[in-house]
């Protein structure tokens, strides 16, 4: 017979000092079966997340009844596997204790046919409650390791901060956008697989070297025999087929096979090429008979982590098949609190959603999860290149053998598990850990070792380094060969000395800028805190009304209620948006008019971080923003609000990552640059057209000129002398305009205005709008009598538009699409168009 699978699906559940049982899901978590049995209120709905610590304080126990399936009682052997269980739990089968586990990110397997009868049979998972588990490892360290984003205090436990000597995800504990939650549960699927004879485990398509002449593979195919013997080994794609005849001996054996496709179709990311995959199938044979089939897929692509030294630092930057790529994209978190609730469609609205945004690259942040395979899936059909970090975040972790050995059996079975996946760049150690450690100063060190004695220090440090300097870069090299390994973001190199840890405006390796923001620095300051690779940076706001009227009433609309507070986790974040608001923005009308001007700061923030990178091509060659989307309701810096709704910000990140991508900069010394940046792979060559314009649509001044753009680079084309240009006009009222055409077709346009948004003199523009027909999507045409700033169209219906929260100016009108978005198969319903002086108070 053929491996054999059987899915255990039917479960109860209870609390273990409970009697009762009640139906659970699987995969689930415990929390979720609360709820879907009416035993608690929503999670995320008010100030709920406080009323609800008491469940990560309680055992809980999951039991299934099943009859031995029949089309496993001829298997020579039979094993239960649980793909994932959350996190310390006992498994008894018909009361004989078969494994306990310990880790969430890792399989748990054990051979159980002996145990198994033909009827009522009964497996039990007994979880044991997270914090029960490691509060007693805390008081025999005798002293706290730095978990700055375990919210203890939220859980009830005071400064006991646990979070740390559990291997489960990380914001499970609370973090500053997300509540804590400490799950436990069945969260991945759970099987019987049975089998006789010979088995494929694992088949890992290791790329040699790739090229546009040649593919150099090897496959590692590890598989197991029930007897030594001769046995063949073919594997086939859609064109070519490769044997090997080999001796295997009785148990498991891995063979190695070389494969060679000439002239391959190679993966590209977005923007690049088309992401091509090959599948290959796996037949291992014994006499004439296929005993075992298992197929493959995955796409050709030399991949490289580029850090050679240059004359102003060192670079830093992906290379894929030979061509340097500038990151665009955004840092990834899970897409929910209770990460099985996270659906395909889910996963699939994300992805499109950074490909529609322009993006090439997310990063697997190391405080969440190793995500789904449909996450991984996805990035390798649309082209997203995945920076994966393993789950280690804002922390120092103990380092006693049981732990590391744990952590050695995570990262090898990730790493198998995720390797012939295309979409992975690089692998990370963790997050933020090393400048974490470093002495405090004005750089960006945190200082956690002032805090610690020298040979506390010593210990801490030695534990740190067998994890993220042994371990994981040994594991990358063993089970992903050519692989690249970076052990901290953000980092300059691995020096051993003080030159290792990252600054705002190192010149090697990564940075996280975090000045705007946190360090209340102005937007201005992104222009000038530039290093070779941006791998976080952010400026939170609200998500729009709609969103929030889920786990908020009338009465909590204040910026300072106990429920608006408690969907804050940011210490001061709604002072803070307040205050750069009031640096920036005129004053809101009311509390839903704040929420709007809250998302058009965040988006002003984040489009003058991205040009500010994307005019340093190439000493800058990555910009990854913090976030992509939230795991509730919630305020903070995701571009998508947990409902998947666009925010302000994800639109002007769509149009700032264009492919080919203007940006006006006023350079401080009396010009206005313009740019033109070019990721193509083609030299560009166009028509520039500036004008300055009133905002009644007249215009003052104008300049044309041919430009040209060598491939995969920008340079500024023209720059315009403000004092000559303004003349007599009032900066207030008029605005430049910047508009790059080849051929007719417009490529790129962008604004600038000279003074800030609270300065701007806006009139409340007559917007048109004309419903077209006859496209495959729902369009509108939209006009302007005067200009109106950051047109928001809003509807009834989900889905998102083509363009949103744009400046419309007078003879310049905009042509918008609609793409509903899951069941929703019509156009948008109550369609409601504003500006922003339709937000502002007078």
């Amino acid at each position: 017979m053929s491996e054999v699978s059987f899915i255990l699906s039917q479960w109860s559940f209870k609390n273990s000092r409970a009697e009762d049982w009640m139906p659970a899901q699987v995969p689930g978590c415990v929390h979720m079966d609360l709820l879907k049995n009416g035993k608690i209120d929503h999670p995320f709905y008010g100030m709920n997340e406080s009323k609800l610590q008491w469940i990560d304080k309680q055992d809980w126990e999951y039991r299934t009844t099943f009859d031995f399936p029949e089309e496993l009682r001829s298997a020579e052997r039979v094993e239960l596997v649980f793909a994932g269980l959350d996190t310390y739990a006992d498994v008894w089968v018909n009361d004989r204790l078969v494994l306990s586990a310990d880790n969430m990110f890792r399989e748990w397997k054990a051979e159980v046919k002996s145990l198994l009868k033909e009827r009522g049979n009964v497996i039990r998972v007994c979880f044991r409650s997270p914090v029960g588990e490691d509060l007693p490892k805390l008081k025999r360290l005798g002293y706290a390791l730095p978990a700055t984003n375990d919210q203890s205090d939220v859980g009830e436990l005071g400064e006991s901060k646990v979070s740390v000597f559990a291997r489960k995800a990380p914001f499970h504990y609370g973090w500053d956008w997300g509540p804590r939650f400490v799950t436990s549960g069945i969260w991945r699927e759970v099987r019987l697989v049975g089998w006789q004879g010979n088995r494929i485990l694992d088949v890992f398509m290791e790329q040699v070297k790739v090229t546009q002449a040649e593919a150099r593979l090897k496959a590692h195919v590890e598989l197991e025999a029930a007897m030594p013997g001769v046995r063949v080994v073919r594997i086939s794609s859609d064109t070519q087929t490769w044997e090997r005849e080999v001796m295997v001996s009785a148990g498991v054996n891995t063979v190695e096979v070389d494969l060679q496709i000439d002239q391959p179709k190679l993966w590209w990311c977005r923007g690049l090429g088309e992401p091509e995959r090959y599948t290959f199938q796996v037949e291992l044979i014994e006499g004439d008979v296929i005993q075992a089939v298992k197929s493959v897929q995955t796409g050709l692509r030399q991949v490289r982590l580029v850090t050679e030294p240059d004359e102003k630092g060192s670079t830093f930057y992906i290379e894929l098949n030979g061509v340097p790529v500038f990151a665009k994209g955004a840092n990834h978190i899970p897409n929910d609190s209770f990460v099985t609730e996270v659906t395909y469609e889910r996963y699939k609205h994300e992805i499109v959603s950074a490909v529609d945004s322009n993006m090439n690259m997310l990063r697997v942040w190391g405080g969440g999860i190793y995500e789904e395979e449909a996450f991984y899936d996805l990035c390798d059909e649309y082209g997203l290149l995945v920076w994966q970090d393993f789950m280690f975040a804002c922390s120092m972790y103990p380092g006693d053998e049981a732990f590391l050995h744990n952590v050695q059996a995570e990262a090898e079975y990730n790493i198998r598990r995720l390797r012939n996946h295309p979409c992975i760049a690089l692998w990370c150690g963790n997050n933020e850990i090393d400048s974490a450690w470093a002495h405090y100063d004005e750089n960006g060190g945190w200082g956690w070792k002032k805090d610690y004695t020298e040979q506390q220090r010593k210990q801490l440090w030695a534990d740190y380094e067998a994890v993220f300097h042994r371990i994981l870069p040994e594991a990358v090299e063993a089970f992903a060969p050519g692989a690249a390994y970076w052990p901290s973001s953000p980092l300059c190199a691995l020096t051993g000395n003080i030159e290792q840890h990252a600054y705002p405006t190192s010149t090697r390796g990564d940075t996280h800028y975090w000045g705007v923001w946190h360090a209340v620095e102005p937007f201005e300051n992104y222009n000038v805190k530039v290093s070779r690779f941006v791998s976080e940076y952010g400026f939170q706001s609200f998500p729009e009304y709609k969103s929030v009227r889920t786990y908020a009433e009338e009465e909590d609309l204040m910026l300072e209620s106990p429920v608006m507070l408690a969907h804050q986790k940011n210490n001061r974040g709604n002072q803070l948006i307040q205050e750069y608001m009031d640096l920036y923005m005129k004053q809101p009308k009311d509390f839903p008019s704040f929420l709007y001007m809250s998302q058009i700061l965040q988006a002003e923030a984040i489009r003058t971080a991205i040009e500010a990178h994307r005019r340093k091509k190439p000493f800058c060659m990555g910009s990854l923003y913090w976030q992509m989307n939230d795991c509730w309701p919630v305020a903070s810096w995701a571009g998508m609000d947990y409902y998947g709704r666009w925010k302000a910000m994800q639109y002007h990140v769509k149009r700032s990552f264009k492919d080919i991508s203007l940006s006006l900069y006023d350079n401080g010394a009396g010009n206005i640059e313009v740019y033109v940046i070019s990721d193509r792979l083609a030299d560009l060559f166009g028509d520039l057209t500036v004008k300055l314009l009133t905002f009644g649509g007249s215009e003052l001044k104008t300049a044309s000129l041919p430009v040209s753009v060598t491939a995969n680079t920008g340079r500024m084309v023209f720059s315009v002398a403000k004092m000559e240009w303004l003349a007599d006009a009032d900066p207030t009222q008029v605005v430049l305009l910047a508009e790059l055409k080849t051929e007719g077709l417009v490529l790129d346009r962008k604004e600038h205005y000279f003074v800030k948004d609270k300065e701007l003199t806006l009139e409340k523009p007559r917007i048109r709008v004309q419903e077209l027909s006859g496209g495959p999507e729902p369009e509108l045409w939209l006009e302007t009598d005067v200009l109106a700033r950051q047109v928001w169209i809003s509807t009834e219906t989900e889905g998102r538009f083509s363009d949103n929260f744009f400046d419309l100016i007078p003879g310049v009108p905009r042509k918008v699409a609609f793409y509903p978005r899951g069941e929703a198969q019509s156009g948008p319903a109550k369609l409601e168009i504003r500006s922003m002086s339709d937000f502002i108070s007078y």
